[in-house]
């Protein structure tokens, strides 16, 4: 898929947001790129950085990234991207407008990819009713309870179902992604990226080995 016109590409943010959740399949993006048109908004409830760091893990290290937009003066998007993260768990003021954004994004959107319990903030919006989704297994009994009229599948590294993505824990946002890419751009383009990253892709969404470990 090439087009003379960008693909449209949105990232959600919110204070104590996972980094790997995020950077993982934004560097996806950044190689793709390359040789492929695409535009990217960083999304967050203002324009001031946001920290990866959340109250619950006080003495962590941490890093921030600089937004471009605001959840209020958002540019049209094709696809948004929600991380997960410790700061998915708390419905502070931050969240709450992070939430209310994807619902009212999401019928706009060609596609919704969420990683790890980025999946739960999808869920409160109440855009998965009714879709297979995943989340990360550590959380999952946690992220259930946030999508009671969610199809929550138990073992699975990444779930498609329509325009929606989901991805299980962290590191799962990498392979989702590199799916999508696949699917969007070829497989040929998936896999070159992939291997200019140096990055050895799980090819089977089914392949969840952490759904035994936190079972």
């Amino acid at each position: 898929m090439t087009e003379t016109n960008p693909l449209r590409i949105g990232i959600a943010l919110f204070p104590g947001f996972q980094a790997l959740d995020a950077f993982g399949p934004l560097d996806c993006l950044n190689v793709l790129s390359w040789s492929e048109p695409l535009s990217l908004a960083i999304l967050a409830p203002s324009l001031d950085p946001v920290t990866t760091k959340s109250h619950r893990t006080p003495t962590a290290i941490s890093q921030s990234i600089v937004p471009t937009h605001t959840y209020a003066s958002p540019p049209p998007l094709d696809v948004l991207l929600v991380p997960g993260g410790w700061g998915t768990r708390d419905l502070t003021p931050e969240l709450r407008e992070v939430i209310s954004f994807i619902g009212t994004v999401y019928p706009k959107l060609k596609y919704l990819i969420t990683v790890c319990t980025g999946a739960g903030l999808a869920a409160r919006a109440g855009v998965l009713d009714g879709k297979r989704v995943t989340t990360n297994k550590k959380a999952f009994h946690e992220l259930e309870a946030m999508g009671p009229n969610v199809d929550w599948v138990r073992k699975a590294r990444w779930v498609v179902d329509g325009n929606v993505w989901t991805s299980s824990g962290v590191s799962a946002g990498i392979d989702v992604m590199f799916a999508w890419i696949g699917e969007v751009f070829g497989e040929e383009k998936a896999k070159a990226t992939a291997d200019g990253m140096e990055y050895v892709r799980c090819l089977d969404p089914d392949d969840d080995p952490f759904a035994g470990v936190y079972e």
